[in-house]
């Protein structure tokens, strides 16, 4: 083995904090990562790991090697991104994290199409219901919506994304339609219940003033799909992204409503640490979701407007 893969295994190990975790993420059994450590200390001459039979720690030895190795192998890994960026060919791991709806649907083949364009990269996806930090889990790239308050990360916008209120039929003929914004204290809303948001808050902007409207509802969930799927049975009213309910507006099973009214926007947005030189496969995988979508499924509101007034 090579020093740099040397380095490479006991930092990914220190990482991982077991021989059983490092080997699930190499693919090898347990016994061969805890023979090549022992190779490896054998080399160096000394021990780096305090082992027993549950759990594992660092040496102060360890905890030394450990942060040179992360130095040395960011500083390799920051020249390949340098000449990667010369050559134009985007090579090497993206870490990604997105939420739940918009992950699986959208970024899980946006990801895949980018990997059939560029086969030299290697993309790992994490989709989860609340965004992790991308530092402490070592993420290059998180998918974002709405406002991007924390200033140590830089953002691009991907999509734009207006929400849309909506309801079934089914709902609005046994409920009534609402006229106005205050109508809607009197009927049943549904909630999704997303990341530090005021839950049974709805917030319209209207001439650059944020208007909030609190809504009741008996009907409440962390996952989008379960919510639309409320909204189709006839459940409730509902406020959802355009992309989201697009299909099902033209098809007549959900209503617009309140179209005057306008909620305020969850634009998607790709964010990334603070950087000097961002590498050439990020930039490139940014540069292909804003193209992929430019073509994210919209409605022509005025077009749907002329169909159904």
């Amino acid at each position: 083995m090579s020093q740099t893969q040397d380095l490479a295994f006991f930092h990914l190990l220190a990482k991982q904090g077991s021989l059983a975790a490092t080997a699930r993420e190499m693919g090898v059994t347990p016994p061969a990562i805890s023979k090549r450590l022992a190779a490896l200390e054998s080399r160096l001459g000394i021990r780096l790991v305090n082992r027993t039979t549950r759990s594992m720690s660092l040496t102060a030895e360890g905890e030394l090697y450990y942060s040179h190795a992360a130095r040395i192998l960011a500083q390799i890994d920051e020249v390949e991104q340098m000449i990667s960026s010369n050559r134009g060919t985007p090579k090497g791991l993206i870490r990604v994290n997105a939420s739940l709806g918009f992950g699986r649907r959208y970024i899980g083949p946006a990801l895949a199409a980018f990997y059939g364009k560029y086969p030299e990269v290697e993309v790992q996806l994490e989709i989860s219901d609340h965004p992790l930090d991308l530092a402490t889990h070592g993420f290059d790239l998180g998918i974002r919506f709405g406002a991007l308050p924390d200033a140590s990360f830089h953002a691009r916008k991907i999509a734009s994304n207006r929400r849309l209120l909506c309801a079934s039929p089914l709902y609005l003929e046994k409920h009534g339609t609402p006229e106005k914004l205050a109508d809607l204290q009197q009927h049943n809303c549904i909630f999704i219940r997303q990341n530090e948001s005021p839950y049974g808050v709805w917030s319209f902007t209207n001439g650059g003033r944020t208007q909030n409207i609190k809504v009741r509802g008996a009907l409440g969930c962390n996952d989008g799909e379960v919510a639309l799927n409320w909204a189709l049975e006839g459940h409730g009213i509902l406020l959802r992204a355009e992309w989201d309910i697009a299909r099902y507006v033209r098809s007549g099973r959900l209503r617009l409503l309140l179209e005057d009214e306008t909620p305020t926007r969850a634009d998607v947005y790709a964010v990334y640490p603070q950087q000097l030189n961002l590498s050439a496969r990020v930039r490139s995988l940014i540069d292909f979701l804003i193209e992929r979508f430019e073509r994210i499924d919209h409605l022509d509101l005025d077009e749907h407007e002329a169909a159904h007034g």
